[in-house]
């Protein structure tokens, strides 16, 4: 990585633009950055690192940027920082703005832009600088990858602060630990090592759990079982638990079994009881009944001898009225014959009332030849009803006729009135149609104009949506961007400030007598203690969180940026530049000429259709008309026919008629009267006939009456008995029979007779012993039950404890695997005799290369009589592996490096700053480093060992490396030529260069 030019505006102290040209002062390979105490030295390496990284190292970073403005500058003026570099081959330029409070354009009051960021890369093709990005995280992501650095790190290999390293000189092991830990980014082995140490908690968690549920299975085991499975005296995640658990549950599980058989056994004798005591209970039932039925017996046929005269009266009354019913069919035919004689009678008198009084007195003789006569007479009237009615119809059809006349009078002057107007309404409508044809064609070419100025229209309006969204997406973008990068900056600051007090975190847990998880000591003298604003872990995992979730969003809104793009590049291009309202207006034309041609040209059909009725119509007026005259040529004829027929018909009906107003009025007359003498003459006969028929049913009825015993019909009647009497003692004698005959039957059987000599049934004592025996029975059956029961669970259980130890055996295994290897990484396994964990280790190895690296040009400063060493021994209760010592060539001693003295430390540390930048170098994947800052130091050396240092210094040309001295020494002003001078002043401080280029 090499610097070009640095371009600071408003930054710092410097009030206006102040510019550094980096290839003019790296030409001598060594040049001096020298000024006055607080003119703005650090400044100056500050605006590199936040052209890089956004941010400046240390506490000077605060209020999002907002404080790097220079408090010399003009209100109008923004702070911009410019820095033109090569790194990775490639030729960059980064402009950042921080965010800047200015006076409102209109009113009163400030407000803040927002932070701005630019990348281009130099196009040497064409000579020009290209547009990469203006995304912070972009731009952040770009550079840290291509320089291959954080910022801690770059801001500790490229700008070497050797107070820091002098320090690291003295350091103990735990503050070289966290110093290391951040420029080689060892987290990703601190991260296996917590990675373990969690799959350990997990896999015990899962074991004990495991176990846990196995001593459930032991607990239900042993509540089935009761006392006869003892429970392992173990806890969950001890050894030999399962197997404990399974061996007791094979003890109860075969002593279930035995408990099963004893309680079958048990259950055969209750169910051999249990039959016994309920065939005596049947029998002793069954005794108590038929000495009930006896009893029974006794007492209905008591009942029964009681009832005796009752019961004869009932049989003597049956008798009389069975005689009675003989004589029951001659009352039956004497009352019909009444009942028919009086309606005989009554029709009779109604007949005679509507007859004439000439034959009120006629017999049925004379009445039935006076029907004859009037019938005669009718029958001679029936050539006269045809003829009437023949003459009504020759009416009827002369009216038609005259109607039928009238009708074609009236379709002859429509048709002749329609006929005239013929052409006219032809012509009207050729016109119709071909005025119709013509918009259908004008129509079809309107729509195609139509729907492409509709959508070139529905284009625009998208066009001007998507340009507004996009505005909208864009602002939103960089709102995500910034948010996500003020998201990052607060985590690795909170990350930052837990790494320092991490000493204290982990102080926290210890516990006297138990080993420190970094160190392994067990005893705690004076652990570290936790400090104000001390960031735990929850704070940095939510910041964390915060961050991931910042740069979701950033990402999710700059994917919905370029989609937006993309599609507003189509509409654009589908509608062009014209306003919405132009193309609007222009669709609205076309819409309103399309409307009004498809509106004409829909009458195209219609006018087609009425031209083709009305040719139908001309065609059917026409042949109506002559229809019309062809049908009065022929009722001329007809009506004088008609005429004559009618004449003819009214002299016959007029001699038929006589006095009555018609025909069918005489023939009525007749009817009626032939009707009424016909009735009459027979309801005379009826009555007759009647009145003989009851007579002889008084005669039979007496006869009968005598026949059956009885003196007088009268005392028949009083004998006879209705159906509901009849029957109801009918059903009393057949009772009395039914029961006479079943108690003889019960007092006959030899079963109940018997039954009856025996002592009373004790039907209560046996239904005890029976319940007594289903009692024991059911408890047996319980017992039985209860122990399959048990057996079942037991199996069960035990089944599944086995599956349950089945698949605890590889997760213990694992178990095992992990718990080792997890102690092994923490430095507390025995196997790892120096204590050393995992990321303790690696730190080791770093540490060795970088005192290598720094022993090449400590010997060299030191005139070959220091050398930096690496030791991995263990000191007091510190990390091992982060040991350094010197060896003085001069003494062929090690010693401590804070024996050193304050000249000695100073190129001791210098040459540890140097060889750590080879390393961090290496480390970050081989980046040049072509442009060094060493910041103060030089002021504790002496000629001698400064023209050795500086020949260090100036050595690094060989690599085409050049280094920048941050001093205040005046003699480095006569020995370094190029030199870039910071002057302080009220308005600001300002740069000059001398002696570059």
């Amino acid at each position: 990585m090499r610097l070009h030019r640095l371009d600071i505006t408003a930054f710092g102290p410097f009030a206006g633009t102040q510019s550094i040209d980096f290839d003019a002062l790296s030409a001598a390979g060594l040049f001096l950055l020298h000024g006055p105490t607080g003119a703005g030295k650090t400044s100056v390496l500050d605006a590199v690192c936040y052209a890089l990284y956004g941010s400046v190292p240390g506490a000077r970073q605060s209020g999002q940027g907002m404080t790097l403005r220079s408090d010399h500058a003009a209100a109008s003026t923004r702070t911009q920082v410019t820095l033109d570099l090569t790194v990775a081959g490639r030729r960059l330029e980064i402009t950042r703005q921080p965010p800047w409070e200015r006076p409102k354009r209109r009113g009163t009051g400030t407000t803040v832009d927002k932070a701005q960021t630019w990348l281009r890369e130099w196009d040497a093709g064409t000579g020009t600088w290209k547009d990469l990005s203006r995304s912070h995280q972009e731009i952040g992501e770009e550079i840290t990858q291509l320089i291959g650095m954080s910022r801690d790190q770059f801001c500790q290999v490229v700008l070497l602060p050797q107070g820091d390293f002098a320090r690291f000189l003295r350091a103990d092991a735990e503050a070289r630990g966290k110093l290391l830990g951040r420029l080689f980014d060892t987290q990703r082995f601190a991260d296996v090592e917590k990675r373990l140490a969690d799959r350990r908690r997990a896999t015990e968690a899962q074991v004990r759990e495991g176990d846990a549920a196995l001593l459930a299975d032991a607990h239900r085991m042993q509540q089935e079982a009761g006392d006869t499975l003892p429970l392992p005296d173990l806890a969950p995640g001890e050894p030999g638990l399962a197997e404990t658990v399974l061996s007791a549950a094979a003890v109860a599980r075969s002593t279930a079994r035995e408990q099963l058989t004893i309680a079958e056994m048990r259950l055969t004798a209750a169910e051999t009881a249990q039959r016994a005591a309920e065939d005596t209970l049947a029998e002793v039932r069954e005794r108590g009944r038929l000495q009930r039925r006896f009893a029974e017996a006794r007492e209905r046929a008591a009942r029964l001898q009681e009832r005796a005269g009752a019961h004869r009266e009932a049989v003597e009354r049956m008798e009389r009225g069975r005689r009675a019913q003989t004589v029951a069919p001659a009352f039956e035919l004497r009352q019909a014959a009444d009942a028919e004689h009086r309606r005989a009678a009554a029709a009779e008198a109604r007949a005679r009332a509507r007859l004439p009084r000439e034959h009120a007195e006629d017999g049925a003789a004379g009445l039935a030849a006076a029907a004859r006569r009037a019938t005669e007479e009718l029958g001679g009237l029936d050539s006269a009803r045809r003829a009437e009615r023949r003459l009504a119809a020759l009416v009827a059809e002369r009216s038609e006729a005259d109607r039928q006349e009238r009708a074609d009078e009236d379709a002859l002057r429509e048709a002749e009135a329609w006929l005239d107007g013929w052409e006219t309404t032809r012509a009207a409508l050729r016109r119709r149609i071909d005025t119709a044809q013509e918009a259908a064609a004008r129509a079809e070419q309107l729509a195609v104009r139509y729907d492409t100025a509709r959508t070139r229209l529905e284009a625009a309006r998208t066009r001007d949506r998507l340009a507004e969204e996009a505005d909208e997406a864009r602002q939103r973008a960089l709102d995500a961007a910034e948010h996500a990068a003020r998201a990052k900056d607060h985590w690795l600051h909170l990350k930052e400030q837990r790494l320092n007090g991490i000493a204290a975190e982990l102080a926290a847990h210890l516990t006297d007598g138990e080993p420190c998880a970094v160190c392994g000591a067990t005893e705690h003298p004076a652990p570290a203690r936790k400090t104000a604003g001390h960031v735990d872990p929850e704070a940095e995992e939510q910041a964390l969180a915060a961050y991931q979730d910042a740069e979701e969003r950033r990402s999710t809104a700059e994917r919905r940026l370029g989609d937006l793009r993309a599609a507003l590049a189509a509409a654009g291009a589908e509608a062009g530049h014209t306003p919405v309202g132009e193309l609007a207006d222009a669709a609205e034309d076309l819409r309103r000429q399309l409307t009004r041609a498809r509106e004409t040209a829909s009458g195209l059909h219609a006018a087609q259709e009425e031209l083709r009725r009305a040719e139908q119509e001309r065609e059917r007026r026409l042949a109506d008309r002559r229809q019309a005259e062809v049908r009065a040529a022929a009722r001329l004829t007809r009506r004088e026919e008609l005429e004559r027929q009618q004449a003819a018909l009214e002299t016959e009906l007029a001699e038929a008629r006589g006095d009555a107003p018609s025909v069918a009025a005489r023939a009525a007359q007749l009817e009626r009267q032939a009707a009424l003498l016909t009735e009459a003459a027979q309801a005379a006969r009826v009555a007759a006939e009647s009145a003989e028929r009851l007579k002889e049913a008084d005669g039979r009825l007496a006869e009968a009456a005598f026949k059956a015993g009885f003196d007088t019909p009268e005392a028949a009647a009083a004998a006879l008995l209705d159906d509901a009497t009849h029957r109801e003692l009918q059903h009393r004698l057949d009772a009395w029979q039914r029961e006479e005959a079943n108690v003889r039957a019960v007092l006959a059987e030899a079963d109940t007779v018997a039954a009856a000599a025996q002592p009373p049934a004790d039907v209560t004592a046996a239904e005890a012993a029976e319940a007594e025996g289903g009692r024991l029975l059911r408890e047996a059956v319980s017992a039985r039950d209860a122990a399959a029961r048990r057996c079942a669970e037991l199996d069960r259980l035990s089944a599944r404890a086995a599956r349950g130890a089945a698949r605890l055996a590889p997760l213990r295994q694992e178990y095992d695997r992990v718990a080792r290897l997890a102690a092994l990484t923490a430095g507390t396994s025995a196997e790892n005799e120096r204590r050393m964990r995992l990321e303790s280790y690696v730190l080791a190895a770093r540490l060795e290369q970088v005192a290598a690296a720094a022993s090449v040009r400590l010997q060299r400063m030191s005139s070959g009589r220091y050398t930096l060493v690496h030791s991995d021994d263990r000191t007091g209760r510190g990390r091992s592996g982060l040991g350094l010592h010197v060896v003085d060539a001069w003494t062929g001693r090690q010693r401590d490096t804070a024996t050193l003295s304050g000249g000695e430390t100073f190129f001791a540390s210098l040459a540890l700053a140097l060889g750590l930048a080879d390393v961090v170098t290496e480390e970050a994947g081989g980046v040049r480093l072509d442009t060094l800052f060493i910041d103060e130091g030089f002021g504790s050396l002496d000629e001698q060992t400064l023209d050795e240092v500086l020949d260090v210094l100036d050595s690094l040309r060989e690599r085409d490396r050049s280094v920048g001295i941050v001093s205040h020494v005046a003699d480095l002003r006569r020995r370094i030529h190029a030199r870039l001078e910071v002057v302080k002043d009220r308005s600001g401080s300002s740069l000059r260069q001398h002696g570059a280029g």
